[in-house]
């Protein structure tokens, strides 16, 4: 039950507590020792979680598959979130399989509670589209014109009714008996639109008359005065783990942690999964790239989030940038980033207000 016995089961030291290779794809238990490395982990992680909140584990496809069964045991296949596509290779992909070019990996979101947990929207892109001002501008915002019929959406003979224009016109979703269209939005819906100036009736680019709903940039479609956000995508496209490296190349001088996470995506699960006040708590810490990106995103926008790194001290190669760089072990590594990465955000943020109380 102790530290150095759990090693010797994990397979990190020998009877002597001697240093000894990790688990190996050559090993005939391979999946075995990982599979019981990674379950009173998972059941820990459970027992730690808030009742609203997520875990996310990165994997690949070696583990993916046996990762959701334990997951499914722990955490209950109602609490599965998602399965999140992330696209960690630049270039062409991966020269691993002879038969696809691999260039992902996935990350696996859980809930302690699916009903409780809140997956955070994500901050409007396309603001550009937001150019129309009308009286509400100082609540609502500025507002983009969305189509009110869609036929994308299915037909629905409820939502297939007339809509009079200001000559008397009536409009309708579709084009004499076509059935394809309709309207996003029920009777009642429309009637409180056009009373709460949240609808616009007039002719498009062909002179024939439309209907139009305002979407504002700082209020729903329910009238509730609160930021647009948009509702994450389950594929991430962007950060490598070439750009970790080097990022990492000039925090730490040299490369002495290959193939970390890159800071930014931990940074927009951040955002996902916690708030303000959270508490992240990465149980592979490797070079603390979590430690990192908590303390970017509080500095962005002046939450007050804590992490704790766990990483057991596995010792770095002798003949490794990192050992050379003076690094004996992993933690070594994580402590530094930590430090440096600190010193970093402040001197990037030196100008915002109060970021000197900011804890690094």
């Amino acid at each position: 039950d102790s530290l150095e016995n759990y090693k010797r089961i994990t397979g990190q030291v020998d009877g002597n507590g001697k240093a000894i290779s990790t688990n190996t794809e050559t090993s005939g238990r391979y999946h075995t020792d990982w599979l019981n490395m990674m379950y009173p982990r998972l059941r820990l992680a459970r027992n730690l979680l808030s009742d609203d909140g997520a875990i996310f584990i990165s994997i690949d496809d070696n583990e993916v598959h046996n990762l959701r069964k334990i997951c499914d045991e722990v955490f209950g296949e109602d609490n599965f979130v998602a399965n999140i596509v992330w696209t960690n290779k630049e270039g062409g992909g991966s020269s691993d399989s002879k038969h696809f070019r691999v260039k992902h990996e996935y990350i696996l979101c859980y809930a302690k509670n699916k009903e409780k947990s809140k997956i955070n929207g994500l901050a409007v892109e396309d603001v550009d589209r937001y150019k129309f001002s009308d009286k509400h501008e100082n609540t609502r915002g500025k507002y983009q014109l969305i189509k009110l019929d869609s036929a994308s959406l299915g037909y629905i003979k409820s939502l297939d009714y007339p809509i009079e224009a200001p000559d008397g016109t009536l409009i309708y979703p579709n084009k004499g008996d076509q059935k394809v269209s309709r309207w996003r939005w029920s009777k009642e819906k429309l009637k409180w639109g056009i009373e709460n100036d949240f609808v616009v009736i007039k002719k498009d680019i062909n002179n024939e008359w439309a209907v139009y709903t305002k979407q504002y940039l700082n209020c729903d479609s329910d009238g509730n005065i609160k930021p647009r956000t948009i509702q994450p995508m389950a594929l991430i496209d962007k950060f490598s783990t070439t750009q970790s490296n080097r990022l990492m190349k000039e925090l730490m001088d040299s490369v002495v942690f290959e193939y970390s996470k890159p800071y930014q995506l931990i940074e927009l699960l951040l955002r996902i999964g916690s708030d303000n006040n959270s508490i992240i708590l990465d149980f592979f810490s490797g070079s603390a790239t979590t430690a990192h990106a908590v303390m970017e995103l509080n500095a962005e926008d002046g939450g007050n989030r804590k992490f704790i790194m766990v990483q057991l001290p596995e010792p770095t190669d002798e003949k490794s940038e990192a050992y050379k760089a003076g690094y004996k072990n992993i933690c070594d590594i994580g402590k530094e980033r930590i430090r440096r990465a600190g010193e970093k955000i402040k001197e990037e943020y030196k100008d915002k207000e109060n970021i000197e109380n900011l804890d690094i």
